[in-house]
């Protein structure tokens, strides 16, 4: 391996990592971790994520070189606007999740014989269970990191392969970008994971409320990418 084609990798590598970092990234994610009780959980979700964005690159790369393709205006506009609808729709859902069942109740008391009334808030009975299904927990994030794979600075990395005069060093970049960005979303995962994690352990409010914070944040963003558009 020549060393322009081993520095290429390199800093393909940590442009996957970066790249993983986005705001529509981190804010897709955090919503979906934030619905599971346990780390490892939250890290499958950030594999899944990763595995779906690395594909989804592999894809485009291979057409890129195979057939000298390129991502028109048009459709990396049509991207985002995907990334922003999917983010509204999942921080919408969560949100619903986290507030679903909460219910404000007046129970009256009597002390010194002095009946009164006071506000309880109750919350939901959790049905969930700890029964681990790959297909079922991995199929969102693998959709979501699919679509986020082809949008943003994603596109932007599909420009170094013009600079790559070897096919199979322009996927072998790829696939280097595509692992750096799957590790750093395997890292995230866990570090969102393990507040979630104590929260579900402590009370379930504390765990609805940060809930409400991941989806607000998902939701919020979705609507400025929205917003932000053409």
């Amino acid at each position: 391996m020549d060393a322009p084609l081993s520095a290429a990798l390199g800093l393909g590598f940590l442009l996957g990592v970066r790249h993983a970092l986005d705001a529509d990234h981190v804010a897709a994610v955090s919503a979906l971790v934030s619905q599971n009780q346990s780390v490892i959980r939250s890290c499958l979700l950030g594999t899944f994520w990763g595995v779906g964005h690395m594909v989804a690159l592999l894809g485009a790369a291979s057409a890129v070189i195979a057939f000298k393709l390129t991502i028109s205006p048009a459709l990396e506009c049509g991207l985002e606007t995907g990334v922003a609808l999917v983010l509204i729709l999942l921080g919408g859902h969560v949100l619903l999740k986290a507030l679903r069942g909460w219910a404000l109740h007046q129970h009256e008391h009597s002390h010194d014989g002095h009946p009164h009334r006071h506000p309880h808030l109750h919350n939901p009975v959790d049905h969930t269970h700890d029964h681990l299904h790959l297909i079922r927990l991995g199929g969102r994030p693998f959709v979501i990191g699919l679509l986020h794979g082809m949008a943003g600075s994603a596109a932007m990395m599909l420009l170094v392969l013009t600079t790559i005069s070897s096919p199979l060093g322009g996927l072998l970049y790829v696939l280097v970008f595509g692992v750096g960005a799957t590790t750093s979303m395997f890292v995230l995962s866990a570090l969102i994971g393990i507040p979630c994690t104590l929260a579900a352990g402590r009370s379930e409010a504390a765990r609805s409320a940060l809930q409400v914070v991941a989806g607000a944040a998902s939701l919020l963003i979705g609507c400025w990418l929205l917003w932000q558009g053409p």
